[in-house]
């Protein structure tokens, strides 16, 4: 079903492109809008009849699901505008605010339901259940299911915060409604009315769904460290380019999906030709667009390549660095000899997870570069890692 909707749907295959991008996130909104209104005025209608409180706070969930697709739809639509003089990168992130919007309405309808439940559970009543109830409840379930794999199919294949979170909304549904088919067949069955504490559990997984999505895009929002993998695949496609020594300093600052905005410092030989090295440099920008599509400013760090002494003791600096923690790295390392003293000047990145302070970290690493020889002074500049 649900690669028939995208074949009949749409057209264009190629999620980089925005106005792709956008018809599938119309097409997740409407299916969402659809199938959430026909699920709650069944469950609504069946709820009332049948005077059950879990029944009828399922159909109230499926009210707020439909907005979301609503808010996910028009979070959509503001993401593709292009950009104007007050935004310069676009309105993608249009598209996490909106699923910002979307998991706080999934919280407030959890603890809603939470604090109905406890009517039910202090004056309960035997909810009138028939078979019918039972055979649509099982239908909801497999429909909620379905509607979760056909969000997660569209979230993962255009890699979209916004539908992610309809898809965790969709499975926490669907757990809550075999919660509540749970209660109407004990009651059917035993004649024993768990309605209220139903209620209670589905509440709670809408709660946990709703802290779970919140998480995941208040830190879109504030800025997360870069997916490795496309690190890995900057790092390696950077190695082609025989002038460059490495790359460092690499941070990724993210603008919605697909609008990515990379900077990082290349090593280039100090004795090459400046005017080459900035032309391997435009192209190398230029090339990362044409790959990645993301916007890249490189800057230039000429390092001494040719040196003995210099590259021995920069490999024995790095290994000095690696034995104190190994995730930490060096890089733009000189030597300036002043004759008695020779400073051995460099950048030190250090990992968030690091503990020691900066000033012990910088005297531990001071006093083992001293100690290979006591004309060795390092003078490094400590910063935290951004990928």
């Amino acid at each position: 079903m649900t690669n028939l909707l995208i074949k009949l749907f749409i057209k264009d295959k190629n999620v980089e492109k925005p106005e792709t991008r956008a018809k599938y996130g119309m097409l997740s909104s409407i299916t969402g809008i659809v199938v959430n209104i026909l699920l709650s005025a069944v469950k609504l209608i069946i709820g009332i009849f049948a005077n059950s409180i879990s029944i009828i706070s399922d159909a109230l969930n499926n009210v707020t699901d439909a907005g979301s697709s609503i808010v996910t739809m028009i979070g959509f639509k503001v993401s593709q505008k292009k950009i104007d003089k007050d935004h310069p990168w676009g309105h993608g992130r249009m598209e996490y605010i909106t699923a910002f919007i979307v998991d706080i309405l999934i919280v407030l309808v959890g603890v809603e339901l939470f604090k109905s439940s406890f009517d039910k559970i202090i004056h309960p009543t035997l909810p009138d259940i028939s078979t019918v109830t039972i055979v649509i409840l099982v239908i909801a379930v497999l429909t909620k299911l379905w509607l979760f794999i056909f969000y997660k199919k569209i979230a993962k294949t255009i890699d979209s915060t916004a539908i992610k979170g309809n898809a965790y909304d969709s499975i926490s549904d669907s757990i809550s409604t075999f919660v509540v088919l749970l209660s109407a067949i004990v009651a059917k069955i035993f004649g024993v009315s768990i309605d209220g504490y139903a209620s209670i559990l589905v509440a709670i997984f809408i709660l946990f769904t709703g802290f779970k999505a919140l998480k995941e895009t208040i830190d879109l929002l504030l800025g997360m460290k870069p997916d490795i993998e496309f690190v890995e695949k900057l790092e390696e496609f950077t190695k082609k380019y025989e002038m460059i020594s490495g790359i460092h300093d690499i941070m990724v600052h993210d603008y919605g999906p697909g609008r990515k905005i990379v900077s990082f410092h290349a090593e280039v030989p100090a004795n090459c030709d400046i005017c080459k090295a900035h032309d391997v440099i435009d192209q190398m920008e230029q090339d990362i667009y044409d790959e990645f599509n993301c916007i890249t400013t490189i800057h230039m760090d000429p390092i001494v390549t040719d040196d003995e002494e210099i590259n021995e003791m920069r490999k024995k600096t790095e290994e000095i660095v690696k034995k104190i923690n190994s995730e930490f790295s060096i890089h733009d390392f000189r030597m300036t000899d002043g004759g008695d003293r020779i400073n051995l000047i460099f950048d030190l990145v250090v990992s968030p997870e690091n503990k020691m302070s900066h000033e012990e970290l910088k005297s531990m690493v001071q006093q083992k570069i001293h100690s290979v020889n006591n004309k060795y002074y390092a003078v490094p500049k400590i910063e935290n890692s951004y990928i």
